[in-house]
């Protein structure tokens, strides 16, 4: 039986600016620009933090688990989620969502978090260029950055399976969910130099399956970081993903890859296409075609575009939740919305692109690229066309060109102010959002998982929180409401 699918997003966003160029200087300014405005930031908890073990049960011999850098500012939000430094990028972490919808709106919270601590930081009178911020996933200069999905998986499940599954989803969705790019930056595409591609990230992948998340990236990412019971739990970290201006794009992200993995969990692996014979080659030579046409050879002797395998994944998921209902990703409006506005994407981008660019980043950043390129008879590679790739992911309102590019928008922005400062109320972010921020000065450390709580006397007292599921608003709402201080709510919890 399909478990509900808790999920969420986690993006690290480009930088420029602030002293001496340091991006991980300029990250650590803008991360504590936005923690000071509280009375006490509530450090994040690295105990059970455990990049290195991977799902396949294999000694690493040739990979190399991500550092973690504790020593980088880091930071726990009252609405669950966290904003810390990664590597040389801030990034934000939503809190854990119970549906699609709901994962759109946090992540759209982010890009207001980075607003609000970017302004803050730059009104500090930082030394060097004012700092700026954008929510993409490359610099032009061979370095790329995630934006990474998690979603709640039933344990039961094979991993063998979810790669067989869910590759050929990850490398054909960017279809709907990629957001362009001007030109290329590894050697890899050298010998087709396209001038434009339907993704960001396509370009970095290098194997099918793997451990590591910044070389050698693998379309089927290996971690195995279940941040809850692992006997119970897997959560599927998805490497493989562009950050997203479009709402739609993100929705549909999310929303698809949870009802496939929902499917895969009910009816097992029947019924998902084969797999290209080159993946890797597959999922590159995918992000080089924005005519949708190139197809590639599969394991069954077929040969599909990127489109031939959505429209069959479609199919599947709409055969699920006609069988089974979709109950478990979201309500059964929204599945259907899901289904409705992939449908009609997917039909779109192969009958007429330019109606689906109010949705599909990729589409609408062209038609931008496009027009400047026509209206001043531009050569491909002319810089003024980069410029306008960048300038389509700046989060700030009076300068983004994806915000002006009319794009459809989910989510209100009454509903955003809202969720910045309060956590979803369906999964275990509530308990740790409500914490965070009626306990402040007792809460010394959270993660995922758990929180530290600090009484003023040994010992320090964790309290676990190993069920994505448990710590809802309907399960610990009227307890904490009745809890004036920590110490009322341990010893309510018994553990004091």
């Amino acid at each position: 039986m399909s478990l509900p699918k808790v999920l969420g997003i986690e993006t690290e966003y480009g930088i420029s600016g602030g002293p001496d160029g340091d991006p991980v200087l300029a990250s650590s300014h803008v991360v504590n620009a936005f923690a000071r405005q509280g009375q006490r930031s509530v450090n994040w908890d690295f105990t059970d933090e455990s990049p290195g073990v991977d799902a396949r049960n294999i000694p690493i011999l040739t990979s190399v688990a991500p550092l973690i850098e504790t020593h980088l500012a880091n930071t726990v939000l009252t609405n669950g989620a966290r904003f810390y430094v990664d590597h040389a990028h801030p990034e934000y972490s939503s809190p854990e969502c119970r549906t699609p919808r709901e994962a759109v709106l946090y992540d759209v919270v982010g890009e207001n978090v980075l607003r609000h601590a970017v302004s803050t930081a730059n009104s500090l009178g930082l030394d060097g260029a004012p700092l700026v911020v954008y929510k993409n996933n490359s610099d032009g200069k061979g370095n790329s950055y995630g934006t990474h999905e998690n979603y709640l998986v039933s344990r039961s499940v094979e991993f063998p399976h979810i790669v067989r599954a869910m590759a050929v989803h990850f490398l054909s969705r960017q279809i709907f969910c990629g957001s362009g790019k001007v030109g290329w930056e590894t050697d890899v595409l050298d010998d087709i130099a396209p001038t434009y591609q339907i993704a960001q990230r396509s370009e970095f992948f290098e194997e099918l399956v793997g451990l590591e998340t910044t070389l050698k990236r693998p379309i089927v990412n290996t971690r195995d970081e279940p941040h809850g019971d692992p006997e119970r739990f897997r959560r599927l970290h998805v490497i493989a993903g562009d950050a997203n201006m479009s709402q739609t794009a993100t929705f549909l992200k999310l929303g698809s890859t949870a009802l496939l993995l929902a499917a895969l969990e009910e009816i097992g692996i029947d019924g998902f296409p084969a797999l290209p014979r080159f993946p890797v080659r597959a999922i590159r030579t995918i992000g080089c075609d924005p005519s949708l046409r190139v197809a590639v050879d599969c394991d069954d002797g077929i040969r599909r575009t990127a489109w031939d395998y959505q429209d069959a994944l479609w199919h599947l998921a709409e055969r699920y939740v006609d069988q089974f209902g979709g109950e478990c990703v979201a309500t059964d409006g929204e599945v259907r919305h899901i289904l409705s506005q992939w449908r009609d994407v997917l039909d779109g981008l192969r009958d007429d692109r330019d109606s689906v660019a109010d949705r599909v980043d990729w589409v609408a950043k062209l038609r931008l690229i496009d027009g400047m390129r026509d209206r001043y008879d531009l050569a491909p590679d002319d810089p003024r066309l980069a410029a306008i790739d960048l300038q389509y992911h700046d989060i700030r309102v009076e300068k983004s060109l994806a915000y002006r590019a009319g794009l459809q928008e989910l989510v209100s922005s009454e509903e955003v102010a809202l969720a910045e400062q309060q956590p979803p109320r369906e999964t275990r972010a509530y308990f740790r959002g409500r914490c965070v921020d009626k306990y402040r000065n007792s809460l010394v450390a959270a993660n995922w998982d758990s929180l530290v709580f600090d009484l003023g006397e040994d010992p320090l007292h964790r309290v676990p929180m190993m069920d994505p599921l448990k710590g809802t608003a309907a399960l610990t709402e009227s307890l904490l409401d009745s809890s004036d201080s920590a110490a009322d709510l341990l010893h309510a919890l018994g553990m004091v």
